[in-house]
């Protein structure tokens, strides 16, 4: 879990850099080094103890060399556990100060209305409006329900059962939480938070989707202009984007578009008052996804709206179902998601539920509420990450809630101190965070927690060193956004941090490792990106695994099935290796990019516009990529 990425794995070293002096000869490589991929981690510090446009066609090889990815982002403070995030050089996104608080439930102050300020980006990103007043945690994680609702859940007894480090909230089945939703976004087509989940068969491939073409061979199958942005701007939010049967849909600026897969020519565009804020990779059975924008585009006099418009989109239509707003005075969201027919954001200021069909207010905070809802992640399950007392005594709660009233269903209580933490998935439940600000490299991942979301007993814990695996997960806001990772088979996969390779001296390599989500302990199996490939997780595919291999300076990206049992590679797609075509995907790494993959397509796109470098510098929003067959 590093800072940004070097230029493309593979690059021959340039003048002035790494490598043998001239004239000399080069010294022997060293034997290839990297993770302990046999050893379980150690706990570490903080382990819970136990009990219009038409598309351009393929651009012509520029003289160019292949472009950089992304510049990183701004770091923290020491302390502060900032995970490592990819905006450039454009506006971030604040918190209000701290202010003291009175006793709370878990023997907590009152949490201050938001967190310790980071760095601030200045012009045009959204900053949180006014908080409401501190609020009260009840039964049932504190969430106020509206009347028709109350009445219903006043006549449901909760029985809590202590089970272990969890709690379990009897008395509310949450069988609507189980609905599957398919997610289309930068983890691929399919399952919960990275994830297709089909039961722990030990790997077995049953329910696999993706087969393998005749010639993975690929062509590009269309390319999207960079949206033009002002010089005043600098940057602009553009994530977000969705696969369906009939549909690729791409966030722009204020807008929604949706491209036909196969052609990239247009199909529809929805227009948004402001810049998109957030997104959810979820997508529901017919098609609908959520988003959250500004209601007005930033200018030099107001430089942020605030997030505080909820939109559900209808992918198939092209349309808006609903715009709303919580909160007398808007409440600014950072997150959002759905789980079944409940659509879930989450914010400084507490977390609020719309009904998917009509966007009627499922639950709000309450005025009375000394915990609030940071951020749910969704899915399968619908997960809180709920916060208690001041930042320098945080306690969170990891609470699997019914989506339809908010009641909660156990609860997971992390060790004190932990400031933020990233839902990976939600069936299975694994959630991730950088205990005590170990991580050391802005990833936001020292360890792993995979709870059992019936009981909300802690099953493992899995240490995950930031100097040897390569997820991250960007949990200040997002409480949903993890990549470099999937879930499945009762396991987690993760990439390893890169390694000197076995070929040529200077090459590099990283491998895909599995670990077992009840023992918490690496199952052995290992998948090999190759000599100057970088190979990362994106999704499940039923028992299989879906990766990215991000190829060397003279090879196009290739995109693998990994076996779920014996770990064997099948190449699904392989890009064209021409130099223009290498610039635009050397240019949108898995890291700080959105990659989608299904039946033989590979769409990649940038999750920020920004002015050109150059005035000859031609930039692409997006890219897609597609086999014959």
């Amino acid at each position: 879990m590093t800072q940004p990425p070097p230029p493309p794995p593979g690059q021959p070293p340039q003048g002035g850099g790494f490598g043998p002096p001239p004239n000399q000869p080069p010294t022997p490589p060293t034997p290839p080094t990297g993770p302990d991929l046999g050893k379980a981690p150690e706990p570490g510090y903080g382990y819970p103890q136990a009990p219009g446009s038409a598309p351009q066609t393929p651009p012509q090889a520029p003289a160019a060399p292949p472009a950089a990815p992304p510049a990183g982002p701004p770091q923290q403070q020491p302390g502060y556990g900032y995970p490592q995030t990819p905006p450039p050089p454009q506006p971030g996104y604040g918190y209000p100060g701290q202010q003291p608080g009175r006793p709370g439930p878990y023997g907590q102050p009152t949490p201050s209305y938001g967190q310790p300020g980071h760095p601030g980006h200045g012009y045009g990103y959204p900053q949180p409006t006014v908080p409401l007043q501190p609020q009260a945690a009840g039964p049932g994680g504190g969430r106020k329900i509206n009347a028709q609702l109350a009445i219903i859940v006043s006549a449901v007894v909760a029985i809590a059962l202590i089970i272990g480090g969890g709690i379990w909230y009897a008395g509310s089945s949450g069988k609507d939480d189980d609905k599957k939703d398919t997610a289309g976004s930068s983890s691929g087509k399919g399952g919960d938070g990275g994830t297709d989940q089909k039961g722990g068969d030990g790997g077995k491939s049953s329910g696999a989707e993706e087969k393998a073409p005749s010639d993975p061979a690929a062509k590009v199958l269309f390319q999207v202009p960079m949206p033009p942005v002002s010089k005043e701007d600098s940057s602009v939010v553009v994530s977000g984007s969705w696969l369906t049967d009939t549909v690729y849909a791409k966030s722009g600026v204020a807008e929604v578009v949706g491209y036909d897969p196969g052609k990239g020519t247009k199909k529809w565009s929805i227009k948004l008052d402001g810049p998109v804020c957030a997104t959810t990779r979820h997508v529901t059975d017919d098609h609908k996804t959520v988003i959250i924008h500004q209601p007005a585009m930033p200018t030099k006099a107001e430089p942020s709206h605030g997030c505080t418009q909820v939109a559900v989109l209808d992918l198939d239509a092209g349309k808006k179902v609903w715009t709303k707003t919580a909160g007398d005075e808007p409440i600014s969201f950072g997150n959002v998601t759905i789980s079944g027919d409940t659509v879930a954001a989450g914010s400084t200021e507490g977390g609020v539920a719309f009904d998917i069909a009509k966007g009627d207010i499922l639950w709000s905070p309450k005025t009375t509420d000394t915990c609030y809802d940071a951020g749910y992640g969704g899915g399968e399950k619908l997960v809180a990450v709920r916060k208690c007392g001041t930042y320098d005594a945080r306690q969170l709660n990891i609470q699997t809630i019914d989506p339809k009233s908010g009641k909660v269903i156990s609860e997971y209580k992390m060790a004190k101190g932990i400031e933020y933490a990233g839902v990976v998935s939600t069936n299975p439940l694994v959630v991730a965070a950088d205990v005590g600000d170990s991580a050391g490299d802005g990833s936001g991942i020292s360890d792993f927690f995979s709870i059992d979301n019936r009981t909300g007993k802690l099953l493992t814990r899995i240490s995950a060193p930031g100097d040897q695996f390569a997820a991250r997960c960007d949990s200040i806001t997002r409480t949903e956004s993890c990549n470099g990772l999937a879930v499945g088979n009762d396991r987690l996969y993760i990439a390893t941090e890169e390694h000197e390779g076995s070929g040529e001296s200077y090459s590099r390599a990283n491998e895909i490792v599995a670990f077992d989500l009840a023992t918490g302990k690496q199952t052995g199996q290992r998948a090999d990106s190759g000599d100057d490939y970088t190979i990362t997780p994106l999704r499940m595919d039923g028992g299989n695994v879906i990766a990215y291999k991000r190829p060397p300076y003279d090879k196009g990206g290739q995109v693998v099935s990994i076996d779920g049992g014996t770990f064997k590679q099948t190449t699904l797609l392989e890009n064209p290796a021409t130099e223009a075509v290498r610039d635009v995907e050397s240019s949108m790494s898995p890291d700080y990019s959105e990659l989608l993959y299904s039946q033989g397509h590979l769409y990649m796109s940038q999750v920020y516009a920004s002015e050109p470098s150059s005035a000859d510098e031609k930039e692409y929003l997006a890219i897609g990529f597609g086999t014959s067959g």
